[in-house]
């Protein structure tokens, strides 16, 4: 099940079946069934909070993702994915300004790198930068896949 959350902000996310539904279809096309995935949108202030308290680091953020994946589909043979994803609402904001993106690309982007980072992509060299974001553009295909459907 996917839930989404506001905490410290008065952000309230638009279209919350239609990203659930994307992101149930983005786990599945790279073998996974969702667990509980919970995104949490957040503030600067609530983040770096976050960061300091279980991360021990003292920097702004976009995201933080913590994986609580321990289930298995026995059903599917697929592997569940879990989580608590953490988004800063005032910096995908600013990030969405700077890169031209606007807000909701934006934030489109990060909440599906959340949910890649419970699949296995990695950004911490530059090579695995750049795998993440080409599944990131993959991914954002398919939200407009998703909403193409609907019509």
């Amino acid at each position: 099940m996917i839930r989404f959350f506001s905490q410290d902000t008065a952000f309230v996310l638009k279209g919350k079946r239609e990203k659930a539904s994307w992101l149930k279809k983005v786990a599945e096309s790279r073998g996974f069934k969702i667990g509980d995935l919970n995104y949490i949108f957040c503030s600067d202030e609530y983040l770096l909070s976050v960061n300091k308290e279980f991360l021990g680091h003292d920097y702004y953020t976009d995201i933080i993702t913590f994986d609580n994946s321990d289930d298995y589909y026995f059903e599917t043979g697929k592997e569940a994915v879990s989580g608590d994803i953490y988004i800063s609402v005032d910096t995908v904001r600013v990030n969405g300004e700077t890169y031209g993106e606007g807000f909701d690309s934006e934030l489109d982007r990060v909440i599906v790198h959340g949910l890649l980072h419970l699949t296995g992509c990695d950004d911490t060299t530059s090579a695995l930068e750049k795998e993440m974001h080409s599944a990131e553009d993959e991914a954002l295909k398919m939200i407009g896949e998703n909403l193409a459907k609907r019509v």
